[in-house]
């Protein structure tokens, strides 16, 4: 099979089978391991799918759409909380924190230690979460910028250069989808540059991500896997489960 058709047939399998792994294309196409993940690279390179560890999705398996707060609460709640209550451990007195807009990193908040972070000075571009931490008696500055009203984050220029002059020494970020090709990723262009900014900006990054994020892509990148790490519960996919990178509670 010449190798323009042979692109275009494991296109059409994997549109149609959603997701597939390297082995199962190498008995469908009767091809090589080198052949077929050379042929994936060519796809992904092109926007055509998208290249994960041992295989590929299709472009439909992408997040493209951020959801409200009040939907995202709902979704792997038990998982999020337990992932927050131990994100909230690693900070010590005296930490520099940046703590991202999101529903898991909303939960962290209410498991901090007063005794522990009362000399906590937390920087946010979430509107709630600073009221919050406010509330609880906690040192907090709130970047500037324009609200999004779905994600309830600030963004834009003024939180941009409000981020660029910190650097933060503990930071706790959300993501729409983990992926080791693709990285981090969330749909919106403007929020993930504030997100980059803030990531550029901390020396220890912490990615607080519930199980159902894995293997999934968004729209945009705003770090590579790896620049992190990951803080998850629950089952995730086998290939993520021995990686150093990530921490399983």
């Amino acid at each position: 099979m010449l190798s323009e058709e042979r692109k275009k047939q494991m296109l059409e399998y994997v549109n149609h089978r959603n997701a597939v792994t390297v082995q199962e294309l190498m008995q469908q196409f009767s091809a090589s391991e080198a052949t077929i993940r050379r042929d994936l690279t060519e796809l992904n390179k092109k926007g055509l799918l998208v290249k994960v560890h041992g295989g590929a999705v299709a472009l439909q398996n992408q997040i493209t759409t951020d959801y409200n707060v009040s939907e995202r609460e709902m979704v792997n709640r038990e998982e999020k909380m337990n992932i927050a209550r131990y994100a909230a451990t690693l900070i010590h007195p005296n930490d520099l924190v940046f703590l991202d807009a999101g529903t898991t990193t909303g939960y962290l908040i209410d498991y901090l230690d007063y005794g522990v972070c009362r000399e906590v000075i937390f920087v946010t571009n979430a509107i709630v979460h600073a009221t919050k931490l406010s509330a609880g008696g906690y040192t907090v500055y709130l970047t500037g910028g324009r609200i999004k009203s779905t994600t309830e984050a600030l963004v834009g220029t003024e939180c941009y250069a409000c981020l660029q002059q910190y650097q933060f020494s503990l930071g706790f970020f959300g993501t729409n989808a983990v992926n080791r090709s693709t990285g981090f990723t969330t749909p919106d262009p403007e929020e993930a540059r504030i997100k980059e900014m803030a990531f550029r900006h901390t020396r220890m990054p912490y990615i607080l991500c519930d199980s159902g994020k894995f293997d999934k892509v968004s729209s945009v990148r705003f770090a590579e896997f790896g620049q992190g790490k990951v803080i998850t519960t629950g089952i995730i996919p086998e290939e993520y489960r021995l990686d150093e990178r990530i921490h399983i509670i």
